[in-house]
């Protein structure tokens, strides 16, 4: 007699699959890869490409390389104005140079030693005019170059002590500003400069390279695609009757043709919305074509490339 419902039930089994079983929720998706876009800062033409498709490089590693001209020329310049500046702003710091003021201080002594001269020759017309031996416009000639030598005198003293003062606060401040401007000017034309060398944003396989050296680029274009390691995903369809069965952070199974084994992988995201939504109401007739988004990320890549067909398990 069991022999007999063995046998029934086996071939129940068979004309109606599923029957007396228990098998595991499956659904069909495929691997999807998040890749790294690296485009140009900044539009031009591309004069060294430093990776080929395929090759895994770190972070940091040079990617390609823009023709820079321009902005080498842009920082050589900013870099010279600097200098300018900062020559302006040391000279109203610290007053004039000390050349300048040896040629002061020389001028003072050649006046200092014609004012002796003019003082000595004042007073000894002034003897002599006093004795009757010399006439009084002699003595008032004497005595004119006495008061101009002492004037002399007088201003090269008073260039002296402005030549050895620094300049007036605001004259300063204004140099500091400008050297300031300067500066900040090189720097970005330093940064410009650098921005036409790109790098890896971190390390992965390069996948896709969409420009050849000598092509244009333009700003944001992307030049290659990159491939971060662990950025593979699998994407697939849930049924809404089974999406109940389902929550974030549940594990699943994922088989693929070839594979050697199964890769486990856990859910990281549920759409809201259906992705296939009929055009009338969801009736209870209908809703059963309702499919919804589900993506797991891989807890290992394995050997699953972006693109293949996968079976989702749970």
């Amino acid at each position: 007699m069991n022999e007999f419902f063995a046998w029934v039930t086996g071939l129940i089994a068979v004309v109606i699959p599923g029957f007396g079983t228990s098998e595991p929720l499956q659904w069909n998706g495929y691997v999807e890869a998040d890749y790294v876009y690296v485009g140009a800062l900044s539009p031009g033409a591309i004069t060294e490409l430093d990776v080929q498709e395929g090759q895994v490089v770190a972070a940091g590693d040079r990617l390609f390389a823009l023709e820079d001209r321009q902005q080498q020329a842009a920082l050589d310049a900013a870099e010279a104005q600097v200098e300018v500046a900062r020559a302006n702003a040391e000279n109203l710091a610290t007053g004039s140079r000390a050349e300048e003021i040896d040629v002061i201080r020389a001028n003072l002594a050649k006046a200092e030693a014609d004012f002796d001269l003019a003082q000595s020759q004042s007073e000894r017309s002034d003897q002599l005019l006093a004795q009757g031996l010399t006439p009084q416009a002699q003595a008032d000639q004497a005595r004119a170059t006495l008061r101009s030598a002492e004037a002399q005198v007088a201003q090269l003293q008073a260039q002296l002590r402005v030549a050895e003062l620094p300049a007036r606060d605001p004259q300063r401040i204004a140099a500091e500003a400008s050297l300031a401007v300067a500066e900040a000017n090189a720097e970005r034309a330093r940064d410009d400069l650098a921005d036409r060398i790109s790098t890896a944003p971190e390390a992965g396989r390069i996948e896709r390279i969409f420009f050849a050296e000598g092509e244009i680029v333009g700003t944001g274009a992307p030049v290659l695609s990159l491939l971060p390691e662990g950025a593979l995903k699998i994407r697939f369809y849930v049924p809404q009757a089974e999406r109940a069965t389902m929550a974030l952070g549940d594990a699943v199974s994922v088989t693929c043709d070839g594979c050697a084994a199964e890769v486990s992988a856990t859910i990281s995201f549920m759409a809201s919305d259906p992705q296939f939504t009929p055009p009338v109401i969801y009736s209870r007739d209908e809703r059963h074509r309702l499919t919804f988004l589900v993506e797991a990320e891989l807890e290992a890549d394995a050997s699953l490339a972006p693109g293949q067909p996968v079976s989702v398990l749970k």
